[in-house]
């Protein structure tokens, strides 16, 4: 009988701090978030600078916590995954530079870890089976990427934004309705109040790719409520409705053709905009495949999922130097 591998994840890619514990890739022993929502709220999103000193503060306590609820001693960790990218800059290095002086420290290895495939490796945290092929559609605020996974760590990207990410035109258009930070909970709680038949937005199908863009409809939104009197009978509820519709629709569409063309056994949905009703009820009617995706606590950045990515990273022998760097725009290819 093999040991456990007990791996501890840190995750500062934006704002929030976050450590982990995982046990073989699939168990969580603990996983914990310092958030930063409050604090960047009252300017209507993230600022790079506050949010690096934010991490200056959690990072200690909050690697700390996420041991002591695990139950672990550090005798006990096998390997350190932290995020190395893609991400803010600043946030990054924060948590990497962490992860650095404890593999030095305590002689163990150093395993980094892309965010964007640390939100594919959330859905190995649902206890779910998953064969590969298989497709994931990753959206996020600054991602919207779909990705043929084949086996353990080896990608193909389809498609991805070709402007504004998924999440970043949630807040976008949040902030042209008036609504709060972070815009994606705001749009679907006021959209619940709306019909999205009374107004069509338009949907960019790029054909012939698998690309996304979300500019244009983000735009047709803001001419909409600009002149929003010229509407008869139509509300804000009901422009957010519809644009949450047209975000899903073309976010399906496309994940359906990929999962077909490809022959893949399942769908995987990740990040921050997976959370989002439509969209993981829109996915799971639309496509005649099984379609994996982790609880909301997951879905948003955490350490759970860069420990569970670096799990899987390790146990194939892969190691990071010491003199690994942070990268901002980190590709997942």
């Amino acid at each position: 009988m093999t040991s456990p591998v007990h791996v501890l994840g840190i995750e500062t890619s934006c704002d929030e701090t976050s450590a982990a514990v995982i046990r073989d890739g699939r168990q969580i022993l603990s996983n914990v978030v310092a958030s930063q929502v409050d604090i960047h709220e009252a300017f209507g999103g993230v600022v790079p600078e506050v949010a690096s000193r934010q991490h200056v503060l959690a990072i200690i306590p909050t690697i700390q916590r996420a041991l002591a609820l695990a139950n672990v001693r550090w005798e006990d960790i096998d390997c350190v995954a932290p995020t190395y990218g893609p991400g803010l800059i600043g946030a990054l290095l924060v948590g990497l530079n962490a992860a650095k002086g404890i593999a030095f420290a305590r002689n163990l290895p150093l395993v980094g870890v892309n965010h964007l495939e640390g939100h594919i490796y959330a859905n190995w945290l649902t206890g779910a089976h998953i064969d590969f092929p298989t497709v994931c559609l990753i959206v996020s605020g600054a991602h919207s990427d779909l990705v043929l996974m084949t086996d353990h760590n080896t990608y193909r990207i389809l498609g991805r934004t070709l402007d504004d990410a998924a999440g970043e035109a949630f807040d976008k258009v949040a902030r042209i309705l008036g609504l709060g930070y972070p815009g994606g909970p705001a749009i679907q709680k006021l959209a619940q109040q709306g019909d999205p038949s009374k107004l069509r937005l338009p949907r960019a199908w790029l054909e012939g790719t698998y690309d996304f863009s979300f500019s244009g409809l983000k735009t047709a939104v803001l001419r909409v409520v600009e002149g929003l009197e010229s509407y008869p009978g139509l509300t804000r509820a009901d422009v957010a409705a519809s644009f949450q519709e047209s975000v899903v629709d073309v976010l399906v569409t496309k994940t359906k053709r990929a999962a077909e063309e490809f022959g893949v056994r399942q769908v995987l949905l990740a990040g921050g905009v997976a959370a989002n009703a439509l969209l993981r009820a829109e996915i799971s009617q639309r496509i005649e495949l099984p379609v994996i995706y982790p609880p909301i606590s997951l879905c948003t950045d955490n350490a759970a999922m860069i420990a569970a990515a670096g799990y899987y990273r390790f146990v194939r022998g892969y190691r990071s130097e010491l003199s690994l760097d942070a990268r901002s725009n980190l590709s997942l290819d």
